[in-house]
């Protein structure tokens, strides 16, 4: 279980170097083997449908985080979705910090910022199907199995996450575990 307190920051241009480091690492390519996040060009991008955050212990960055509002994503990545909806992407750059509880805080906070504005109903994510221990991961926070779905060379799972759900229970079991 981790003993330190992520805190989130805004992603910058400071952070070009670690994020193409981590792009680098084996688990990370595991998690998604097909995408160029092109992070010179995205990462000085401020748009309203997208939040990309670093996952930080003290000063010291250890994941990233991306929260879009799919239905207005540029690139239609979630096809055709209402507005209600979020989608995350997370994951913890160096692999020493795997299973130490930190991807689990990332996502609590990532799912109470969504969660913030009223309008938002439920949150996508989108696991490689062969990715077994994620899906564990997902279904522990409440994030329900919609499909399987292939994006360009990449088949998912999808899951989702209803504020229903979330307000009947899972938020108040987060911290107390």
């Amino acid at each position: 279980m981790a003993h330190s307190q992520i805190i989130l920051r805004k992603a910058s241009l400071d952070d070009l170097e670690v994020l193409r480091h981590w792009d680098q690492q084996e688990h990370v390519i595991a998690s998604d083997p097909n995408d160029d996040w092109n992070w010179d060009y995205e990462l000085p991008r401020r748009l309203d449908w997208r939040l990309q955050l670093m996952a930080c212990i003290g000063e010291q960055a250890i994941g990233f985080i991306q929260i879009i509002n799919p239905h207005l994503e540029e690139t239609k990545y979630w096809g055709d979705v209402s507005n209600d909806k979020r989608a995350i992407d997370i994951w913890i750059g160096e692999a020493h910090y795997l299973n130490k509880g930190y991807g689990t805080q990332m996502m609590e906070l990532a799912i109470r910022i969504c969660f913030e504005s009223k309008n938002v109903q439920s949150i996508l994510v989108d696991p490689l199907v062969q990715n077994t221990r994620v899906h564990r991961f997902y279904e522990r926070l409440g994030f329900e199995w919609v499909e399987e779905r292939s994006f360009g060379m990449d088949v998912c799972h999808i899951y989702e996450l209803h504020r229903i759900r979330w307000e009947n229970g899972m938020a108040k079991t987060f911290g107390n575990k």
